[in-house]
């Protein structure tokens, strides 16, 4: 009866010891996995310089009066400085301003999705 519980002992340690070195192989395999990943050149770097200054060239199409930096933001702030009731307006009026662009945004965006048909959203 010792000699089954001592196996079955044994065995069990055995398991145990084989799951640790599974964990230990996975996680040392994962590791090489993750840090070779890093090191790989996927060509992105290339399509974001191309890509930055088609982004800016269509947000400075726009040709909002609202501002776009922040020194123009802070400037504003300064010139309402002490009229709460005029901040507060000019705020609505820029949000309203920036939905309306953000819809024409998003026909055109839609558009080029969709190949040039003539799907539009309207308001």
């Amino acid at each position: 009866m010792n000699t089954l519980i001592y196996g079955a002992i044994a065995h069990l340690k055995s398991f145990i010891q084989t799951l640790q070195i599974k964990r230990l192989v996975t996680v040392a395999c994962l590791s090489f996995m993750v840090l070779a990943a890093t090191n790989v050149d996927t060509g992105a770097g290339a399509n974001t310089k191309t890509l930055n200054p088609q982004i800016k060239q269509d947000v400075n199409q726009l040709d909002s009066v609202r501002p776009k930096t922040t020194r123009e933001w802070q400037q504003e702030a300064r010139d309402v400085k002490g009229e709460p009731g005029e901040r507060i307006q000019a705020i609505g009026e820029e949000s309203a301003k920036a939905v309306e662009e953000f819809g024409e945004l998003f026909n055109d965006t839609l558009d080029r999705s969709t190949n040039g048909s003539n799907t539009r959203v309207t308001r």
